[in-house]
């Protein structure tokens, strides 16, 4: 099955190292980052795992729950956290779901047979309040994931969510953005009364106050 941005994650129950998680009640308001890691005690992983632990203040921020879900057991994840805060110096405080059963990784389609048919590529969800799909990123286990442009796009989907305007190519938060097509120039006159820069009628730079 595959997934397509917009549509409401699938709900499941499964067993995590935060005790038994129901995952669209366990989100409730806030936004999600759901990503899968192929094994444990695996040394990508391993750092991966320790830099989300890392950025709790940004995903705090941000109103974000990260969460992590692997084929192995809920035992191997508990003994596993231990190697990742010596390793690491952060200690999990996000929940690691234990998909040994494989619930998650196939409503998801995280495996991908002609990569490992035993083991989860390393996939991203990102997820809104409204429990809808936002962003999705796959990356092959042998690559690990930059974490600061999981962020940058959560800051444009948020932005973006509240504001009449689309971001440019490696935008970051604070940086001028473009006004979306949609917005006449009239509209746009009451939206934004700082006043844009026109390179063409369908590219309008602003900064946002």
């Amino acid at each position: 099955m595959t997934l397509q941005l917009g549509e409401i994650a699938p709900d499941f129950e499964q067993d995590s190292t935060a005790g038994r998680i129901h995952f669209h009640a366990w989100l409730g308001d806030a936004w999600g980052v759901l990503f899968s890691h192929p094994k444990d005690f695996t040394p990508v992983c391993t750092t991966e795992l320790g830099e989300v632990a890392r950025l709790r203040p940004e995903w705090n921020r941000r109103g974000v729950k990260p969460i992590a879900v692997s084929v192995d057991p809920l035992d191997a994840h508990e003994a596993w956290s231990d190697d990742i805060a010596e390793t690491q110096g952060a200690a999990i405080d996000f929940p690691i779901l234990a998909d040994a059963d494989r619930t998650v990784s196939g409503l998801y389609g995280m495996i991908h047979p002609r990569s490992d048919p035993s083991q989860t590529v390393r996939a991203v969800y990102v997820v809104d309040p409204a429990k809808r799909i936002r962003l999705v990123l796959t990356y092959p286990p042998s690559t690990g994931r930059n974490f600061p442009e999981i962020l940058r796009a959560i800051d444009s989907l948020q932005l973006t969510d509240r504001e009449a305007v689309a971001t440019p190519v490696n935008w970051r938060n604070g940086e001028a953005v473009i006004i979306a097509p949609s917005v006449t120039d009239i509209e746009a006159r009451a939206r934004f009364p700082q006043g844009w820069t026109a390179l063409r009628p369908y590219l309008r730079i602003v900064r946002l106050p």
